[in-house]
């Protein structure tokens, strides 16, 4: 019994957190858009419009759900379900903290990767479905760019797996740090184990893992179909792509899928370049803020930390670039981030072969 209640207990906790991250997000996606806009966002409702996400999400809740008359009822019905449990599964091999993960799997990595592409699947659905020509074309577009954008992601991943020589999510964040199983050197040099903070991370421990990171952070960024690779939702075009004719508590789930997205690829991007829930804070002489800044609650401080910074990020770029047109999208991936992912692709081999054997 104990073991069936933490198998259902760990799932609710990890939709407890995408719903509440979600909430929050999307507060602040509106202040900062208020910021760069030089305006104040949500005022109105509850304190400098706490309450004003709490009130949409009673709405979409309360909203009847309708489907469109010359829709594919059984598409239309299961596309939100099918896009939300994609992103949903993906969050079973993240780890948290030091060992504090649902599922520890020596192919966490690979699994994560599978199960999170069938999320295309569910835009398909969505756009067919709803017999509605905005939404195809909506749906249409998101495939070409999503499978497009699986590439660059999936050549920068597998740069750093060349490093790191494995696909477990928790022994790449256990090796940038003071909890090292091997020896971890700074550039090559000297040996930073003992030092752990910055100096421990990926991206300093083979430094062309920082180029990496850049184009995997730009990949994912069009993998969640954000600004400025939003033209699957391109509202001035297409009204609300693949969504459009969605509403209530299906519009939510897709709402809840889209920001799921940018925190699970914002959390996979720190665990696998930026030091996981290690510390950021280096052991100085007899100064141990290292040693002092470690262990299950600060490793999930850290985690959240860093994702969150990043989300944050995401927020500041959808509402500071303008968004590109598909053939600006499609020449970027195909003729500069590919090249590119191959070129340190390889260097990696190299860097595994003449500097860290």
């Amino acid at each position: 019994m104990a073991e069936l209640f933490i198998h259902i207990l760990v799932p609710v906790a990890i939709f407890g957190f995408i719903a509440l991250f979600t909430l929050f997000a999307v507060y602040a996606e509106r202040k900062i858009a208020g910021f760069v806009q030089d305006r104040l966002g949500p005022m109105e409702t509850g304190k400098y419009g706490l309450l004003q996400t709490f009130a949409d999400i009673l709405k979409l809740l309360q909203k009847e759900l309708i489907t469109p008359k010359a829709a594919d009822r059984i598409l239309f019905a299961l596309a939100p379900i099918v896009i939300f449990t994609a992103v949903f599964i993906g969050f079973s091999v993240i780890p948290w903290g030091p060992d504090f993960l649902p599922a520890n799997t020596h192919t966490g990595l690979f699994f994560m990767m599978a199960v999170v592409s069938i999320d295309a699947l569910g835009i398909l659905m969505a756009g067919w479905g709803s017999n509605n020509k905005y939404s195809l074309l909506g749906a249409i577009r998101a495939i070409a760019q999503m499978v497009s954008y699986e590439i660059p992601v999936g050549l920068s991943l597998i740069a750093a797996v060349m490093i790191t020589q494995t696909l477990n999510l928790n022994d790449i964040a256990f090796n940038q740090g003071i909890w090292a199983k091997e020896p971890v050197f700074f550039l090559g040099i000297f040996e930073v184990t003992d030092i752990g903070g910055l100096l421990a991370w990926n991206i300093f421990q083979a430094p062309h893992l920082l180029i990496v990171y850049i184009i995997f952070f730009i990949a994912s960024l069009a993998e969640c179909n954000r600004a400025p690779f939003d033209i699957p939702e391109a509202e001035s075009e297409l009204i609300g792509g693949f969504h459009t004719e969605y509403g209530g508590i299906h519009f939510a789930f897709i709402f809840l899928a889209e920001y799921a997205m940018m925190f699970l690829v914002a959390i996979l991007g720190v665990t696998i370049f930026l030091g996981g829930w290690n510390t950021i804070l280096p052991n100085i002489g007899p100064l141990r803020l290292a040693d002092w800044t470690t262990g299950l609650y600060w490793g999930i401080f850290w985690t959240l930390a860093k994702s969150l910074t990043i989300v944050g990020i995401q927020m500041w770029i959808r509402w500071t670039l303008p968004r590109f047109r598909a053939d600006q999208l499609m020449n970027l991936c195909w003729k500069i981030m590919i090249p590119a992912a191959f070129l340190l692709m390889a260097i990696s081999g190299l860097w595994r072969i003449l500097v860290m054997v």
